[in-house]
Order: C-alpha cells, then structure tokens, then sequence
C-alpha cells in the first residue's frame, strides 16, 4: 500500500482526501517511479469540479494527476528505462501519488529539476504542438494571447527562440515580464486588438490562442482567416472555423519532451514553477490556483 489523494464524487478542492491506495505494479514496457514532483493541471481541477462530466468519462474513485517526475524503482519487461534511472512524464493511472507508472518514460536530465520536470510536461508540449501545427517561422510574427501563462510562457520562448517576431497579449501584472522574454507586450481587455495593429505595424501572420478568452472573432480579423489561427483553450473554435488542438491524444506531441528538457538544461528554456505543496496539501494548492494566486506552475511533492 502506498498513499495518493483521490476523491470520490465532484466538488471542490475539499473533496480531495488523503488515502491508502494499492502500490501499482508496472506490466510489460511499463516502468514504475518513486515520485519526487507532480504538477498540477487546470484540467485537473475542471474534471474534479463536475465541469467535463459527459465529456472526460471518469469512475470514482479518482486519483488525479498527469505530469509527473521521479526516480525508476521496477521495470515491466521490455521497458525502456532501468531502476535508478531519473525518468518523467505523463502517468498512465494518475499522479496526486507515492508511485506511478509510465509507459513513455524520458529521460531526465541532471541539471533539470523534479519539479521543473513534472512542470514542463502538459505546458511545454502544448507549446510546441500549437507552433507546429500553425506553421510559424523565423521572420513572420505571431501573436500569443495569454502569454503571461504557462503555456504563454514557453510558446513565446520557442518562437522567439526561432526568429519570430512575438506579440503577447498579457494582464497588467504579467507584462513586464512577457517583455522580458522577448516579446511586445500589450494589455489585455477592452481595445486590445487595436493596441496589437498598434505594436505589430507590419502586421499579425499566426494568432495562437492560449486563454480562451473570447478573442477568436477580432483574431481572425488581425490575420485574415481562421486557418492562422490555433487555439488550446477556446472550445468555441469550431464556431469560428479556427482549429482546437489537444483534445484528441493523437494530435499531441510527446516527442517534444526530450527537446524541452535539453532546451531546459541549457538555460534556453524557462518553466516558472511558483510554489511547491506537499501531496497532503493539495487541495490547499489547488484552491490556489482557482483562486488566481499563482503565477506559474504549482508542484505537488510526494
């Protein structure tokens, strides 16, 4: 027996409890991991409040969690990794836990934190699935809005990493620090698009929608169709003819996370992490985070 938080009905974050659950046994190319970070998701605590029942099918209960870090401790025959090995990932079974299991995991490297590991998973994979799929290169510009996010963050790192010229749209406490990273920050809320024409004066190539904000109609009308525009976060994107990327598990890219953690080891990658809880306290962190408190990634440890 090890110990995980689950929940068993939708609720807020009161409904995570901390429990005594079975150890997981790795099967065939699986390996398991002694967890030493996990982070938290937004979808974590949409799933967990009721607002995907319908469409993200759970059985209660629940043991929650995807991005996860840790250290090998038993292999499945055929695995790609050995005991010892500092491996992370996304779990197969869930990660608010002592243990998990991998079936892709990735190596990490020595320089990059558990924490920074557990971190860069869903936001650094989403980054970079939504620049491959738009297209976007050295020279053209691209608008980011939520660049102040997680995804944001490192969507605007990789793109100004490649020559692209990056627009950020931000609130008011994240936009010095989207300047920092390379782009022209511009203040979200009412006038936003004209304050865009205004910083972009060569005009808008990609929009990639981070927020789901509402922003896809004046996005189309800065870049002319709906084909240049993405979003990960607007479920109304097929209303508009604009492509939604990440709720189909084949369209993402998990052959990015070797490449982001190196970018990462390097010092060409930052993932802002923003606080660390211990397992125990995760429904203190996630309250946190529905709460608007971080700026950055909240980290779990086991």
């Amino acid at each position: 027996m090890s110990t995980a938080i689950t929940y068993s009905r939708y609720g807020g974050p009161e409904v995570l409890t901390l429990t005594e659950v079975d150890t997981p046994e790795p099967g065939p190319g699986e390996v398991r991991i002694k967890l030493r970070a996990v982070a938290i998701n937004l979808i974590d605590l949409k799933i967990r409040s009721g607002m995907m029942e319908g469409i993200f099918p759970i059985e209660f209960p629940v043991l929650p969690g995807r991005d996860v870090a840790g250290v090998v401790d038993k292999v499945g025959e055929g695995a790609s990794a050995s005991v010892g090995d500092e491996v992370f990932g996304v779990a197969s079974l869930g990660g608010y836990s002592e243990y998990a299991l991998l079936d892709r995991p990735v190596a990490k490297p020595k320089e990059v934190s558990f924490e920074t590991a557990a971190a860069l998973v869903t936001v650094g994979e989403a980054a970079y699935r939504g620049l491959h799929h738009l297209g976007v290169k050295g020279g053209q510009t691209l608008l980011v809005h939520g660049a102040g996010g997680s995804v944001g963050t490192v969507a605007v790192q990789l793109a100004v990493a490649r020559g692209i010229t990056v627009v950020g749209t931000a609130g008011g406490q994240e936009i010095d620090r989207v300047g920092k990273l390379g782009a022209t920050a511009v203040r979200y809320g009412e006038g936003w698009a004209d304050r865009v024409r205004a910083a972009a004066r060569q005009g808008v190539d990609y929009v990639f929608d981070t927020a789901g904000a509402g922003l896809l109609p004046d996005s189309i009308a800065l870049v002319g169709e709906a084909t240049r525009v993405i979003t990960i976060a607007d479920h109304a994107a097929a209303q508009h003819g604009v492509r939604f990327t990440g709720g189909d598990p084949t369209d993402r890219f998990p052959q990015s996370l070797p490449l982001l953690a190196k970018l990462n080891a390097e010092g060409k990658l930052d993932i802002p992490v923003w606080r660390t809880y211990p397992l125990a306290e995760a429904a203190r962190a996630q309250a946190d985070i529905e709460a608007h408190r971080n700026q950055g990634k909240v980290i779990l440890l086991p």
